[in-house]
């Protein structure tokens, strides 16, 4: 019990300084070297200051179980299911258990939502009913099946699994086809699924859409040296400047960019929020921090290769032909990944029904820090979406959407 309070006194510490990437070259991946080095240089805790802060966090725990609750006619259920061989952790929340199924994908890559998201999604859960998956490698999943599956953590993998969970999703919760919505990774994930089984799919949103790795970091420094340009930002300016546009060398120029992103996207409170969500969580202890953090380590080591601007992974890849519509909202303002390209892809692609539509003053995380504005496109554009290839159904048929 000591040696896990000890270790999560560094990876608490510590997390307040990750933020996982993603589309970034080999040699800017996070590395549980590079994290114990960081948490280093921070006085940490010891087994009692963690256990004090434990017990101090199980009041505001208790309360968010309250404050976050779902009425006894709505649907809360958090449980393991057997995917792709391991099981794998979702939470499945909503108010009304006639309303549409929303399959959500995390990003990261890793960085599973469900620690913080009972409050990021709370407004959502009276439209939708929304599943929250901890994908493989990742959070509790990571937990339980431990670190041994770092081999199968591939795209490909990953897609089937997630084939896999929507199969379960419509036969559990009786429903002919569901939402999916993937955010920054997760749009990368949600492409794929789309693309393979559309027939699963109502709809596919994406959001901090990943639309070409290849010129994803040169576009973003551009766009990130015209904001700190407008905005008169000498600093920011200056450190551009000092790195250049990518390629670079090493992760320096990587680093820079994430800082600046970050500031000019508001991005800084929010991870900051983020993380105080997960240390409140109902039902969440250390240990489960740890796999949170552990997962987003060991997922970046995993696919940042894969999904890279030196990877295999195209934008001619990720475009195309789509069964199914296709929704990007997109913070206005994204510089992870830039506004404009996710525009272009969106009008290089055909499918039944495509929109592209900006969030103002939102960021790569405007998902969550814009969630209203967010919500009110998805009830005010996909619902009638979803509605119109229902109506297309054959006489006598019946929607379970």
């Amino acid at each position: 019990m000591r040696s896990v309070m000890k270790r999560a006194s560094v990876r608490i510490l510590a997390l307040l300084c990750l933020c996982a990437t993603i589309i970034a070259p080999p040699s800017t991946r996070v590395s549980a070297g590079a994290v114990t080095q960081t948490a280093a240089d921070v006085q940490k805790l010891d087994a009692t200051d963690v256990q004090r802060l434990d017990a101090a966090t199980a009041f505001v725990r208790e309360r968010n179980a309250r404050d976050y609750a779902i009425a006894p006619d709505g649907i809360n259920e958090g449980r393991y299911v057997m995917i792709g061989g391991i099981e794998q952790w979702i939470t499945i929340r909503g108010e009304d258990r006639r309303n549409p199924v929303l399959l959500f994908l995390h990003g990261g890559p890793g960085d599973a939502t469900n620690p913080w998201g009972y409050a990021a999604f709370r407004s959502w859960l009276k439209a939708f009913t929304v599943v929250q998956w901890d994908q493989r490698g990742a959070g509790r999943t990571l937990g339980k099946s431990g670190p041994s599956v770092a081999a199968t953590i591939t795209i490909d993998r990953l897609t089937q699994d997630g084939i896999e969970l929507a199969e379960t999703l419509r036969r559990t919760l009786q429903k002919d086809k569901i939402i999916l919505v993937g955010h920054s990774w997760g749009s990368i994930l949600g492409v794929f699924m789309a693309k393979a089984r559309p027939d699963l799919f109502s709809a596919f949103v994406g959001t901090g859409q990943v639309a070409d790795p290849q010129r994803n970091y040169e576009v973003a420094y551009h766009a990130l040296l015209e904001k700190a340009t407008r905005l008169g930002e000498p600093r920011a300016i200056r450190e551009l400047k000092d790195v250049g546009p990518p390629p670079y060398a090493d992760g320096r120029g990587y680093a820079v960019q994430r800082r600046w992103s970050n500031l000019f996207e508001g991005a800084d409170f929010f991870i900051a929020s983020m993380v105080g969500l997960a240390l409140n969580a109902p039902d969440y202890r250390p240990h489960d921090i740890n796999d949170w953090f552990d997962g987003q380590v060991l997922s970046a080591e995993r696919l940042v290769p894969q999904t890279s601007a030196t990877g295999a992974l195209t934008a001619k890849a990720l475009g195309g032909d789509f069964a199914v519509p296709v929704f990007v909202f997109q913070g206005a303002d994204d510089f992870t990944t830039p506004t404009s390209l996710a525009r272009t892809f969106v009008e290089s692609i055909h499918a039944p029904r495509k929109a592209f539509v900006t969030i103002p003053e939102g960021g790569h995380f405007a998902v969550f820090m814009k969630r209203d504005a967010f919500l009110h496109e998805l009830v005010a554009r996909l619902l009638p979406a979803i509605r119109v290839r229902g109506s297309s159904r054959t006489p006598g048929s019946t929607s379970r959407l």
